[in-house]
């Protein structure tokens, strides 16, 4: 009787995790659907990504309350308890990737159809690749998070100097852009918010590489040094 409670336990700790990386797929989509509606002026994309926000609050209600249903019901402890920690607030950081995700589709929507023909310029194209790192780090936390590889999270981690620098160049060239034309600021104010959307993503991509590492080694690696995390995600 005891090994079938401890089998179901398992299982039901399998469960969560496998929603958990549904969850983070539908994210990592409703993200690329964003940024096909912002470069491409894709307004079905636009409306899809604005569309899964509901999905991915679901999730994030339904995983809420399996976790809360395990704690009652198992009283978890130890390395148990480190992954339910873990994972909620795994989930936590996708929903608030969800919530970036449909940031940026609204001021898609708000560059290519509330402006009127002839807003979109190849100013959106700077954030092209700030878009691709970002959801680069969330496709590798995700893929450290559903093997557990520490070393993966914490390659992950050391990515997100690179967006910081992505941003803050972004910000620089587009305030010289204001400066030399003001009829540029209402667009180049929009690519601001979507570049420190991104940057955001970037973020919580960031945490959940260090949430990985915390159920791997039982180290709380946030606001540590990258060094340190390096030497704790190898050790």
């Amino acid at each position: 009787m005891t090994e079938h409670i401890s089998r179901q336990y398992d299982q039901d700790l399998e469960a969560i995790r496998s929603r958990t990386l549904q969850m983070g797929g539908l994210v990592e989509s409703q993200v690329r659907s964003a940024v096909a509606g912002y470069l491409g002026g894709d307004i079905e994309r636009v409306d899809q990504a604005i569309a899964s926000d509901a999905k991915v609050n679901d999730l994030e209600r339904a995983l809420d309350e399996e976790l809360r249903t395990v704690i009652v019901r198992r009283q978890p402890a130890a390395s148990d308890l480190r992954l339910i920690m873990a994972v909620s607030k795994t989930v936590t950081d996708l929903e608030r990737i969800g919530d970036e995700a449909t940031k940026i589709a609204r001021m898609a929507r708000e560059i290519h159809v509330g402006s009127g023909p002839g807003a979109s310029t190849a100013r959106l194209t700077m954030i092209n690749h700030v878009s691709e790192v970002s959801i680069g780090m969330l496709r590798r936390s995700l893929d450290a998070f559903a093997r557990l590889d520490a070393a993966a999270a914490a390659r992950v981690i050391a990515e997100d100097a690179t967006i910081d620098a992505e941003f803050h160049g972004i910000v620089r060239q587009l305030i010289t852009f204001m400066m030399e034309d003001p009829r540029t600021i209402s667009t180049s104010i929009n690519v601001i918010w979507v570049a420190k959307a991104f940057e955001r993503i970037g973020d919580h991509a960031k945490n959940i590489a260090e949430q990985t590492i915390y159920i791997v080694k039982g180290t709380d690696v946030r606001h540590t040094p990258l060094a340190e995390v390096e030497r704790e995600a190898l050790s």
